[in-house]
């Protein structure tokens, strides 16, 4: 377990998939990310090389065919400690063979963790080190404790768009693909009230945002948290049966829908890579 602070936050994290552990904000003396349960064993799993369900569980590329299971690989890998400062570390793995069984490309993918006073920067750095284009999808999936401050209740909290939005959600189906049309969620509006409900037919996927932030907030505490993610198109929000935890999800990608076609490089919200090139994209959890 390895661990960076401020003088506000202390954030520890596991080696293994470079995964959030705790994060403890010392002046509030609360704890803001869910501790695993029964109800789901994760807390924070870092999403690469693609992000949610392929249809039937494989791709085509170069005539290929290849298996991976949902949100790839990096999450179940042991990473390297590349740097470490008192308020900073960075996490790194690359292609080997087992990788490359499964997603032929030759990578160098890190994930760097700053702590500024209240604030935690999640930061992914990909490389393509091979002599082909690469394609990938990248993504966190951060659980959130929520209640989140003593005597308020689930219920109490909502999420807020930093813009107000016209958007529908894109239900999954029983397979976790994105089914083809959307239905109705948020309407000129800001202010979606938490409730179990909302996820009882799986996580919520939001695409085409204007908003480019979002809190949890409520009116019975002045506790939360805000992510801002301007670099993710894709957003989800998700809660399993019985978990007391909202997981706000920046997505560079997003699964495969219903009609995908299989082949890597047509997969909606995919991301193209030259040789020799780099991509970042980072998001920030501001905690209050």
């Amino acid at each position: 377990m390895y661990s960076i602070s401020s003088n506000s936050i202390t954030v520890q994290i596991s080696s293994k998939g470079a995964e959030l552990q705790s994060i403890y904000h010392i002046q509030n003396q609360l704890e803001y990310l869910w501790q695993a349960g029964a109800e789901w064993p994760k807390k924070s799993p870092v999403l690469f090389p693609i992000i949610g369900e392929l249809k039937d569980k494989k791709y085509n590329y170069n005539g290929k065919e290849y298996n991976l299971s949902r949100h790839g690989f990096a999450r179940e890998m042991e990473f390297a400690v590349k740097e470490q400062t008192k308020d900073s570390i960075t996490f790194t793995i690359h292609a080997d063979e087992k990788t490359l069984s499964v997603y032929p490309f030759n990578f160098v993918f890190s994930v760097k963790y700053t702590i500024t006073d209240n604030t935690l920067t999640v930061n992914y750095n990909v490389q393509n080190a091979g002599n082909d284009l690469m394609y990938f999808s990248i993504g966190g999936h951060p659980a959130f404790k929520v209640p989140i401050a003593e005597g308020t209740s689930y219920e109490d909290y909502a999420l807020i768009f930093d813009k107000a939005e016209t958007t529908g959600r894109w239900p999954l189906t029983s397979d976790g693909l994105v089914k083809n049309t959307p239905i109705p969620l948020l309407e000129n509006e800001t202010t979606l009230p938490l409730q179990k409900e909302l996820f009882a037919a799986d996580a919520i996927v939001l695409k085409d945002l204007q908003s480019t932030a979002v809190s949890i907030k409520s009116s019975k505490t002045t506790h939360g948290l805000t992510v801002n993610f301007p670099h993710f198109p894709y957003l989800g929000i998700w809660e399993t049966k019985g978990g007391d935890f909202v997981c706000i999800e920046p997505w560079c990608g997003i699964a495969d829908s219903e009609n995908a076609s299989g082949k890597l490089e047509e997969k909606e919200g995919i991301n193209e890579l030259e040789a020799n090139a780099t991509f970042i994209a980072a998001f920030t959890v501001e905690f209050f």
